[in-house]
């Protein structure tokens, strides 16, 4: 306990995590706040059946809001938004030569880009608010014909709806952004975890009164091994030997000294998860929008043979689908992240070398080469935990005494969960070495 009691006696570590629990207290009420207009009882009665029912790909967004989505709460569109926005901001450095001139201008470039994602996630929160609101309003958010609207809803409600929960949209990204600068942890990801685990109490009491203990104990003993496998990956890493020679700066010598390279196997992290999942149901939000009514879904090919997969995790072509945009964004997001060009060139002006590899352009195609191996591992491990629940629910295998999986306890919860707890543990740790206090592992 002395490491916990560490944290507390560090006067500025201390003041940044009470910082992030308020935050994230501040989040979690807001959640549970329902936007004006909203018949909050007609939801709640649905939303306890619908709790059962995990086959909807709006399943895997409430998992991410915390159940705000569903409830229609002022944080219901959440941080999905400025994910969106963040990967459309990505992808333009590669096709955009002024985006990715401001990528390698430093901090005042990242900044510029930061303030566009920030606009870009107005627009989409904007965007997302109404057609939510909209697919409520036509009864169809909850099931065809469930009525979540008060009856007195007229246009200015409905307006009044699309603002307030873009207006929490955006405060939800502030929320994020303050918990970064002044918090511990990556703000949004820590948002992401407080939505999964607020859940998993009450998940996991339904799987205790629907399954009974022995089925309870099974999944506990499930996502014990999850967590563990996940753990073991997400530590692994490649060291790479460095070679520094000796240099004179002035009258010192520097130099001389050996050191390692360290490539993490899933060097992507949970990002390539999240990426997916937020855009893998645009296609059918705009769809709901544009088709609000299901007559001619006969005549429709792309409502009848691409919506419908997409609308159920549980079909294999939404499974392939989701494991290819892992497999992509995996690749993707490293490739924008990590250049070995960049490494090699650091490494050469500072007189570092890999033993056996020449300095420069070899040694970037040596580091490109390790990579890419460790990519191909990590992106397949990544894709494997994710629809690891789809797989599941397409077999009929049941852990909430229903016909379908639950979510909480899928492998793409416990890889956040995991993934975000271990990166804010270790920035905890290295502020506590910083401070001269001896950390969490021995």
């Amino acid at each position: 306990m002395s490491a916990f009691l560490s944290v507390f006696r560090d006067p500025d570590l201390r003041k940044k995590i009470l910082f992030t629990i308020t935050m994230i207290i501040l989040y979690r009420i807001g959640s549970q706040i329902p936007t004006p207009g909203v018949d909050y009882s007609s939801i709640s009665d649905r939303l306890h059946d619908l709790n059962q029912d995990q086959s909807s790909v709006y399943s895997m967004i409430n998992l991410f809001s915390g159940g705000a989505l569903l409830q229609l709460s002022i944080f219901a569109i959440g941080i999905m938004p400025y994910i969106t926005a963040s990967i459309i901001v990505q992808l333009l450095t590669v096709v955009i030569p002024k985006f990715e001139q401001l990528k390698k201008e430093g901090q005042s470039g990242q900044a510029k880009m930061t303030e566009y994602t920030r606009y870009l996630t107005v627009g989409l929160a904007l965007l997302q608010s109404a057609g939510i609101v909209a697919l409520a309003d036509r009864q169809q958010l909850l099931g065809e014909g469930v009525q979540v609207l008060d009856s007195n809803v007229g246009t200015f409600g409905v307006t009044m709806m699309v603002l307030v929960m873009t207006a929490g949209a955006v405060l939800v990204m502030w929320l994020g952004e303050l918990i970064t600068d002044k918090g511990i942890g990556n703000g949004m990801s820590l948002l992401i975890f407080a939505g999964i685990a607020t859940r998993l109490p009450a998940d996991g009491a339904a799987i205790l009164r629907g399954s009974g203990g022995l089925a309870f104990a099974l999944v506990v003993v499930g996502v014990l091994i999850l967590v563990i496998g996940v753990i073991f990956i997400e530590q692994g890493q490649r060291r790479i030997p460095v070679q520094y020679a000796k240099r004179m700066v002035g009258r010192r010598q520097y130099g001389e000294t050996s050191t390692y390279l360290p490539l993490k196997v899933n060097q992507a992290g949970v990002i390539p998860v999240i990426f997916a999942s937020s855009l893998i149901y645009v296609p059918v939000l705009i769809t709901q929008i544009v088709n609000s009514s299901q007559t001619n879904v006969k005549n429709n090919w792309w409502q009848r043979d691409v919506i419908q997969y997409l609308q159920n995790p549980a079909s294999w072509q939404y499974i392939i689908l989701y494991f290819a945009l892992i497999i992509f964004f995996s690749f993707f997001y490293v490739s924008i992240q990590y250049d070995p060009y960049e490494q090699a060139d650091n490494m050469k002006k500072y007189g570092g070398f890999i033993p056996g590899v020449r300095p420069g352009r070899p040694t970037a195609e040596y580091l490109g080469y390790v990579m890419n191996r460790l990519l191909f591992v990590g992106s397949l491990y990544l894709g494997v935990i994710a629809v690891l629940p789809n797989i599941l629910i397409d077999m009929g295998i049941s852990s909430s005494g229903g016909t379908h999986g639950s979510l909480p306890f899928g492998g793409t919860a416990i890889l956040i969960l995991v993934s975000v707890g271990l990166t804010t543990v270790q920035q905890i740790e290295s502020q506590l070495m910083q401070s001269n206090y001896e950390g969490f592992l021995k």
